[in-house]
């Protein structure tokens, strides 16, 4: 395999000996509530652990909104283009750090052209999107995972001609295998760093499920440089399990663990709910940590004890603990804030 190469995207390093980073793409349209809630959503993805947000730009109304997104936003962003390359250049004017393009529904060579140069330009990034589904007729023959291969080397060919090397390149598919073999066989034939993901993977547990088992593989081999995990359902489970994907397999360090119960006949403490609803600040602290929440006094304790911080539910009694110590005795209604407070005075 190559040593590969780097690309950047507002500084941020992308392949090389960079970590692998975290995305999702905003399900909301710019213009839909103003710019407020889009900003505040990034804010929050930001913290639980995305390093990159993609957004649809499909409108040359969307220049002015996104150009004002671009110096609010806690992460680089990427505009998101298809089939009009006059959209490319106008996210490009607008600050966008990276595009995504299909060269081969941008249209003429020259239209591509003039995309690449105005990337060069203004110092973003490209990536070469292509997904099974939209690829030239004529690797038709070849298959989808070597058609995809094919098209994207051929196009990687074209920037390099044109002086543009700050690519990376995406080669997805909804079928499981397709994408591992499309990506596995990019990356013995090129260096540019890839971002990898299975498109249109379904609702959060199927999506969850097969996302692990293609990208966990991948990743496992050296392959993939970003990743997404795509969720019909919202954008914060898409990081979380993207975030917690890259734990399990020791590529990404540090943050809060979450060791919940599923619950059970003898549970007494609703576990669901509050898992639920305090989900959210945890994963938000900055704390190389383990948090359990128990709904019995069976395993409870016992995982409570080797947990940094738990609660464990008896009725509606809730019993925090601090490095396997009781601390205190709490009502359910007020365990959420007692637990924040015991780790954040820590």
């Amino acid at each position: 395999m190559f040593s590969r190469r780097s690309a950047f995207i507002d500084g941020m390093e992308i392949g090389g000996k960079a970590p692998v980073r975290i995305q999702t793409m905003l399900s909301r349209p710019l213009s839909a509530e103003g710019l407020d809630p889009v900003v505040e959503e990034i804010a929050s993805l930001a913290a639980i652990g995305c390093d990159i947000v993609r957004i649809a730009f499909a409108s040359k109304d969307d220049a002015a909104p996104f150009s004002e997104l671009v110096k609010r936003s806690a992460v680089p962003l990427v505009a998101d283009i298809h089939f009009d390359w006059r959209m490319a250049l106008a996210a490009l004017e607008a600050g966008a750090a990276k595009i995504r393009i299909n060269p081969g529904n941008i249209g003429a060579e020259w239209k591509v052209k003039e995309v690449v140069a105005a990337a060069m330009d203004k110092g973003a990034a490209i990536r070469i999107g292509l997904n099974s589904g939209s690829l030239p007729e004529r690797y038709s023959s070849l298959g989808p995972s070597r058609a995809m291969v094919e098209s994207a080397l051929g196009y990687i060919d074209l920037f390099e001609s044109w002086g543009f090397e700050n690519t990376v390149v995406s080669l997805k598919s909804s079928d499981t295998d397709e994408t591992m073999e499309a990506a596995r066989l990019f990356a013995a034939l090129s260096p540019y760093p890839q971002h990898i993901g299975v498109t249109e993977a379904g609702s959060p547990v199927i999506s969850a499920v097969r996302s692990a088992w293609a990208l966990g593989n991948l990743l496992s081999e050296g392959i993939g440089d970003t990743i997404r995990i795509s969720m019909t359902g919202d954008r914060e489970s898409e990081v979380i399990a993207a975030v917690e994907l890259l734990r399990t397999l020791g590529l990404r360090k540090g943050g809060v663990r979450i060791i919940s119960c599923p619950r059970c006949g003898r549970c007494s403490f609703d576990t669901i709910s509050f898992e639920k609803k305090v989900r959210h600040r945890l994963l938000s602290l900055d704390k190389d940590i383990s948090v359990a929440i128990m709904g019995c006094p069976v395993n409870g304790p016992g995982e409570a004890r080797g947990a940094d911080y738990a609660v464990t539910g008896l009725g509606r009694e809730v019993c925090i603990y601090s490095h396997g110590n009781l601390l205190e005795r709490v009502d359910a209604d007020m365990a959420e804030d007692a637990l924040l407070e015991v780790i954040c005075s820590d």
